[in-house]
């Protein structure tokens, strides 16, 4: 539960952003038949959770947590897809860095949900309205999403505002007004009033939030103690807990979990390619590179062990990485023992420099433009046609 917040000292604009349903849309983003009918992620097996679900699927009751079998249940004719970590988490990289055009000050919540505080920003993009319904214009057109946003001076009214129109809402909560607009919206729209809450306020007769807001401290202090005076604050829209940006990223990696244990040396050998894909692609867009990469190897009877090495030179190049894993992998028991887990990171991170990051394909600076042409080129074929679109098959020959 959050701690009890101080009445605002500082005029702001916050906004917060969530994609709309946002696994279930990627799915269809990537295969357009998927369009229009309950897409189910969380995969095909009967003992898995649903991790998220399309609008058209919530019609039909399912809802995420929802056991598998019971989403089945309920959507015999629905589409079940596994969950592609990477391929959210590529999507999402590149809104995020939509966002840090208007703002540095972001503060990511999950894959699909951050805050944005622009206030330093109106001046040269508009005003918070004009900002996120900028930001919602260049969502759809460069990746096909759609995002709801909620433009507040804080950030509970902000959070909650977005949630009210989706998807595609665009919700303004002007300042001053924070209380008229909390006041009739049902208590369970309060964020961090859980179930456990909602049923004690309702014995006080709370029903909505404009009920709670009536209530004396005093009450809710004997009923719920510190929270109490939380739940006061909150009811009246005060909130004074800064946007905080995320820290530093330390390391970049992607690991995948195979249904079925490997055996077979070139299948390990794609799947090591396929994770320095996704691994140099997300560095590209952040804008990183690192000196020491981690190889992860968790074998059939859950031995988990690493192997790094940490290069001279810093890189982004999946190329360079996948030469690098290959190698480490010369030090597991892979081939002798079955592989259920592969990982590849990159640690000791610093921003991408001409000098330092195209030294390591020596000193042809031909060669050196050419392969920074390659992964650019990459990049916008995979980021228009999906991350399979485009697949440098030629490194398993070497």
């Amino acid at each position: 539960m959050p701690i009890a917040m101080k009445q605002q000292s500082t005029l702001r604009t916050i906004i917060h952003l969530d994609l709309d349903a946002f696994y279930a849309s990627v799915e269809m983003l990537d295969n357009p038949a998927y369009r229009g009918r309950p897409v189910i992620v969380g995969g095909d097996s009967i003992r898995g959770v649903v991790s998220a679900a399309s609008y058209e699927a919530r019609k039909f009751g399912i809802h995420s947590a929802m056991p598998m079998a019971r989403a089945r249940q309920l959507c015999p004719d629905g589409i079940f897809t596994p969950v592609r970590m990477a391929r959210y988490q590529e999507i999402s990289d590149s809104i995020f860095a939509i966002y840090q055009q208007f703002t540095p000050l972001m503060e990511p919540l999950s894959l699909d949900e951050a805050f944005l505080d622009v206030t330093g920003s109106l001046t040269l993009f508009g005003t918070g309205a004009e900002i996120a319904a900028r930001i919602k214009g260049l969502v759809r057109q460069q990746t096909g999403l759609t995002v709801s946003a909620g433009v507040a001076g804080n950030k509970l009214v902000a959070k909650i505002g977005s949630d009210l129109r989706k998807p595609d809402g665009l919700t303004i909560i002007p300042a001053g007004r924070e209380r008229e607009f909390l006041a009739p919206l049902p208590i369970a729209r309060l964020w961090g009033v859980g179930k456990v809450a909602a049923a004690q306020l309702a014995l006080l007769g709370v029903r909505t939030i404009g009920d709670l807001a009536r209530l004396e401290l005093s009450l809710l202090e004997r009923k719920f103690g510190k929270q109490g005076l939380w739940l006061r604050q909150s009811a009246l829209g005060l909130d004074d807990r800064p946007v905080e940006p995320e820290r530093p990223t330390k390391s970049v990696g992607h690991e995948d979990t195979f249904a079925t244990d490997l055996t077979d040396p070139a299948l390990i050998h794609q799947e090591l390619l396929a994770l320095a894909g996704k691994v140099g692609k997300r560095l590209r867009r952040l804008g990183l590179a690192g000196r020491t990469v981690t190889l992860k190897v968790k074998y059939h009877d859950f031995t988990l062990i690493t192997r790094a090495v940490t290069l001279k030179n810093p890189t982004a190049d999946h190329r360079e990485i996948f030469l690098q894993v290959r190698q480490l992998l010369q030090k597991t028991e892979v081939g002798k023992r079955a592989v259920r887990l592969l990982g590849v990171s990159l640690a000791n991170l610093e921003p991408i420099s001409r000098n330092g990051q195209l030294e390591l394909f020596g000193d042809d600076r031909r060669a050196r433009e050419k392969r920074g042409r390659v992964n650019t080129a990459m990049d916008s074929i995979q980021d228009r046609f999906g991350g399979r679109a485009i697949f440098p098959g030629t490194l398993l020959k070497e």
